[in-house]
């Protein structure tokens, strides 16, 4: 990769990363069904300039569902129930295990033996973070965001069965089904004047709502899109893998976020097992995504 889409894809990152603290920094005002609802609301504006991707509706809702409104929904309610932003970019990376077990199940693919080994080291790691539950860590926090990545694993068997498409015009048009279940899901549970709460929030929150919604989705997926299309997933995708680390780092300075040993310890397991997952076969080579 030439030193400009490194450093592409280095920005990528380091958008996906601060997006914990947005989130956290929104969640203050806002509940966390609301919050889904106005983040997709605002990456769906980009709809009236990009043609719809090539595929029904019928394949569209249940991506839509799974890929974006439970993966954040479950995200957002964790950290408002009491996981750490910087440990919740952690755990949802857990998506890459559940994504490989959905796959060798309704897919019949064969996870191969360094897959398998990358996936019990991970889930050592959850494991070990697990067993920190208490003071800043709750257990309903850290079974939502487990239930977070879930469905964002059970959202890219989905894509995976897709016809190839533009990433950024299937991200944008994906984001028009979040906000009604949000809205819905907001309506019930706060209130009926619920969906119009986002009138009294600060422009602090205002401000990580359309962070949220045109930078760490619409603007991130055009970077990403962009990488995949001219160089092969295994260059582009581990570098993903930093994500947690800006996170992390982001957290404990915006939030003063700490980690013990023991959970210290169980991060780096998690992301040395993503590592195995995510490197390449020997002697294998992937061809660029544009040429697919």
């Amino acid at each position: 990769m030439p030193p400009t889409h490194v450093a592409l894809a280095l920005l990528v990152t380091v958008i996906w990363g601060l997006a914990f603290v947005a989130t956290r920094v929104a969640l203050d005002e806002v509940s966390p069904a609301l919050l889904t609802a106005l983040r997709f609301l605002v990456a769906a504006l980009p709809v009236v300039a990009l043609p719809r991707p090539t595929i029904g509706w019928r394949q569209l809702v249940p991506i839509g569902l799974t890929l974006y409104t439970g993966q954040f929904l479950f995200q957002f309610s964790g950290i408002a129930a009491g996981m750490p932003p910087g440990l919740a970019a952690i755990v949802v990376q857990t998506q890459a295990l559940f994504t490989i077990v959905f796959a060798a199940v309704a897919a019949g693919e064969r996870p191969s033996p360094r897959e398998w080994t990358g996936t019990a080291v991970a889930f050592g790691g959850l494991a070990v973070i697990a067993a920190t539950v208490g003071h800043d860590l709750t257990a309903a926090g850290l079974a939502l965001t487990a239930l977070s990545a879930i469905s964002w694993g059970a959202g890219n068997v989905l894509v995976k069965r897709l016809p190839p498409v533009d990433p950024l015009a299937l991200a944008v048009w994906l984001s028009l089904v979040p906000p009604v279940p949000g809205l819905a899901l907001a309506a019930l549970m706060d209130g009926p004047g619920a969906p119009l709460a986002w009138r009294g929030a600060s422009w602090r929150a205002i401000g990580a709502v359309l962070y949220l919604g045109l930078i760490a989705t619409v603007l991130a997926y055009a970077i990403w899109g962009y990488l995949l299309r001219r160089h092969p997933a295994a260059r582009v995708a581990p570098f993903a893998l930093l994500v947690p680390f800006v996170a992390a780092a982001a957290a404990a300075l915006v939030l003063g976020e700490r980690f013990g040993a023991r959970r210290l310890a169980g991060m780096a397991l998690v992301l040395a097992g993503l590592a195995i997952i995510v490197r390449p076969r020997a002697g294998v080579t992937e061809p660029a995504a544009g040429s697919r």
